[in-house]
């Protein structure tokens, strides 16, 4: 095999990734830090450092999988949010970062309070569930999924985090129903593409359509959820879903009914789209 430094390495995958990727150095070096297990300052301070056999033939490999289109997170196995670092496998989706927006929020609201419950529906990875579960260690906290194999991966993430957060397998908020848990905040990330858009996605080509399938308009879940939800709040909550683009006033529209003396409001993201649906009761 011919000698490959850090340099050329990096400038062959450039061009590669840039087929698929507008982030195609970041991704290069993202990819070849994790074969060597260094970070971006290394590979920048020595372009000349020559790499192994081993260490072309697994960068090459890896290249070739983010030039197809798969995620980066899948590749590397891990994913950055909020303030920490997670597990991420095919079991789950990739965490976006339209996602912090949802735990700022939920963050701001549990703030000084106690005896305060917490649940994460549709947990995937847990980056809800177990990121809020780390700023509130005093706090009662739930997650949900209808994934077994999800759920594998929100436990290890919860356990390489250090945080007490109780996976309860089920639909939605059954478990909880079950067991007549109260709620002060309810989060979620459900599924929210429709069903006929979610093959003509590139995510589908990757990530569980379980997690992407949101039904005849995106909003099957919601409306479920939110139905489910009635009975498990106390008397003063905040609910807060994540949306697809676009989706707020049809989602406004099934909450308000359901809640008539909450306040009903949807945040856009930084794009401008829209992104979560609050309801809150004070």
């Amino acid at each position: 095999m011919t000698t490959t430094t850090i340099a050329s390495a990096l400038q062959t995958a450039r061009q590669q990734i840039s087929r698929a990727s507008d982030s195609a150095s970041l991704d290069a070096q993202a990819l070849l830090g994790a074969v060597l297990g260094v970070d971006r300052a290394y590979l920048l301070a020595h372009p000349e450092r020559v790499l192994t056999d081993d260490e072309q033939q697994r960068f090459a490999a890896w290249v070739e999988r983010c030039t197809a289109g798969e995620p980066l997170a899948y590749i590397l196995g891990r994913r950055a949010f909020y303030d920490r670092e997670f597990v991420v496998t095919k079991d789950v989706l990739v965490p976006r970062p339209e996602t912090e927006l949802l735990l700022e929020r939920a963050l701001a609201f549990a703030q000084g309070k106690a005896d305060f419950t917490a649940v994460d529906v549709g947990t995937g990875s847990g980056i809800l569930a177990v990121t809020f579960a780390a700023h509130n260690p005093e706090a009662a906290v739930y997650a949900t999924d209808i994934s077994s194999a999800a759920l594998a991966v929100a436990r290890e993430n919860a356990a390489i985090q250090q945080t007490n957060v109780t996976f309860f397998e089920g639909d939605l908020l059954s478990s909880l129903v079950e067991r007549g848990i109260m709620l002060d905040l309810l989060m979620a990330n459900l599924p929210y593409i429709p069903s006929a858009e979610v093959p003509t996605l590139a995510v589908s080509q990757h990530e569980p359509l379980l997690a992407l399938d949101g039904g005849d308009d995106g909003l099957d879940l919601v409306r479920r959820l939110l139905a489910q939800a009635v009975g498990l709040l106390k008397p003063e909550y905040l609910i807060l879903l994540e949306i697809g683009a676009g989706q707020g006033a049809a989602a406004r529209d099934i909450a308000q009914p359901i809640f008539p003396s909450a306040q009903v409001s949807v945040v856009q993201d930084y794009a401008g789209h829209d992104r979560i649906v609050v309801i809150q009761q004070k």
